[in-house]
């Protein structure tokens, strides 16, 4: 994806389209949703004025972002401008989600034929604008793939990250790890300048400043730090930086009173899910009609499309390899189960055996009374209900132990913290390795019917 259009006269100088809507005399093909191509430039004006108006929200003139462009080629010979048009539209369909307006331009004037898809900023009902995100190349490459294998197209397995251009592509800008933000830097700086023990908060400013950052002093003592090449300074504060980083937690660093803050981790994107396709034949057997059909037909052609992008991004070219990964991911998740099983079992019966030691303290001196009245029924008649508890926290216990000492309370503690720890980073791994085994299951599956792979020769294979 490339850089936003910070203005309207973009539009014109690359396209000159002509009379017709549909075709232009140099033969590229042009389609269009939610504007008319022959004014988008004013219509995307117009919807950020009516933006302002709605919202009362507006940018810095040299910072706003007119609309966004995807350029999507295809291989040369493999496809007609025609259906590249209707493939660049249901791309800029599904990536907007029919939010914003959009339009499509496919040239023919290279060897390959390709589209230029411009989408507005700003909404089709004018309230919410498009904001680009870290990444958002990946995932728009992603999503043409993922299309082009559903109309049975080349796609570029390891596409190589190049520019000849001012501007780098955003992986090539990366290279071999991901640069870090302007509020990492600081964090790290900051984290730095900790780690050399300044004697007071002053000291701590002027190592800032000798790693590179400009400090800010604005009004009512709020401070900021400029790092190099950013045009606003950030605010030293924990909303805007995370836990640890407010003036006066590093004050109480350099004091000692508390260990310097740790970087926050990023959270993973949610992982896509690829489901099982549908035996159409029986669906319809059992009554649905001719729509079903249709749409089943393009539903499985969709799946087929996910499982066969899983099997190029787990670098899987063989079905022994396809198999081998499904049954791993089966095993490890059922190992998983087990332990998570046999810790939740623990931590039940440490939690359980620590409320019966609190209830069994409790009322022992109710039992000692007891002891001391020579088992008086006139006590007993008044404390009938504390010596139950007793009794039965008693019970318990001996059941709980089977003959072993008891521990001490605070080695049942720490036996409890441990095991709620455990449960805890076992939970993680199970939803991981739950969600890996339904999608590489669902994937087999898939490839299993496109090949014609039946239950009975599955058995047949198993037998083997």
């Amino acid at each position: 994806m490339s850089k936003g259009e910070t203005i309207a006269q973009s539009l014109k100088e690359r396209f000159d389209y002509g009379q017709n809507p549909d075709k232009t005399e140099g033969g590229e093909l042009i389609s269009s949703y939610g504007c008319d191509h022959m004014t988008a430039d004013a219509e995307f004006l117009l919807s950020k004025a009516k933006y302002k108006a709605a919202t009362g929200r507006e940018q810095r003139r040299d910072a706003d972002v007119l609309c966004y462009q995807i350029r999507q080629s295809f291989k040369p010979g493999e496809i007609t401008p025609e259906e590249a048009n209707r493939i660049g539209y249901e791309t800029a369909m599904r990536w907007t989600k029919g939010k914003y307006a959009f339009f499509v331009a496919t040239h023919t004037d290279k060897a390959h034929i390709h589209n230029h898809i411009y989408y507005n900023s700003t909404s089709l009902d004018c309230t919410r604008k498009f904001r680009d995100f870290i990444g958002s190349g990946r995932a728009v490459r992603r999503l043409s793939d993922r299309i082009c294998l559903e109309n049975d197209l080349s796609v570029i397995t390891n596409p190589k990250l190049h520019s000849k251009g001012r501007f780098l592509h955003y992986g090539a800008w990366l290279g071999t790890a991901r640069q870090p933000s302007y509020k990492e830097q600081l964090r790290l700086a900051i984290n730095e300048a900790l780690a050399k023990r300044p004697a007071d908060f002053d000291a701590f400013l002027r190592l800032m400043e000798a790693s590179g950052f400009t400090v800010k002093h604005g009004r009512g003592g709020v401070l900021s730090f400029l790092v190099r090449g950013q045009e606003r300074a950030t605010r030293l504060r924990a909303t805007t930086l995370g836990d640890g980083y407010d003036p006066e937690d590093i004050k109480a660093v350099i004091a000692g009173a508390r260990p310097i803050p740790e970087q926050p981790v990023p959270v993973p994107a949610a992982p896509r899910r690829v489901n099982l396709i549908v035996d159409i034949q029986e669906r319809l057997r059992s009554g649905k009609g001719a729509a079903y059909a249709r749409w089943a037909k393009v539903y499985n052609l969709k799946q087929m499309a996910a499982a066969l992008q899983f099997m190029q991004e787990q670098n899987i070219t063989e079905y022994d390899q396809l198999s081998a990964k499904a049954e791993d991911a089966v095993s490890r998740f059922h190992s998983l189960t087990e332990q998570l099983r046999r810790t939740e079992a623990d931590l039940s019966t440490t939690s359980e055996l620590m409320g019966a030691v609190v209830r069994y303290a409790k009322t022992r001196p109710v039992f000692d009374g007891y002891k001391a009245a020579k088992y008086s029924r006139k006590y007993l008649a008044e404390h009938e209900a504390e010596l139950a508890d007793y009794r039965a926290a008693k019970a318990t216990m001996g059941e709980l132990l089977g003959g072993e000492k008891l521990p001490k309370m605070a080695e049942l503690k720490e036996k409890r913290r441990q095991l709620a720890a455990r449960k805890k980073a076992l939970y993680a791994d199970y939803r991981t390795a739950q969600e890996e085994m339904r999608q590489a299951v669902a994937v087999k599956a898939n490839i299993d019917h496109l090949l014609g792979v039946t239950d009975s020769q599955r058995k047949k294979e198993q037998e083997r």
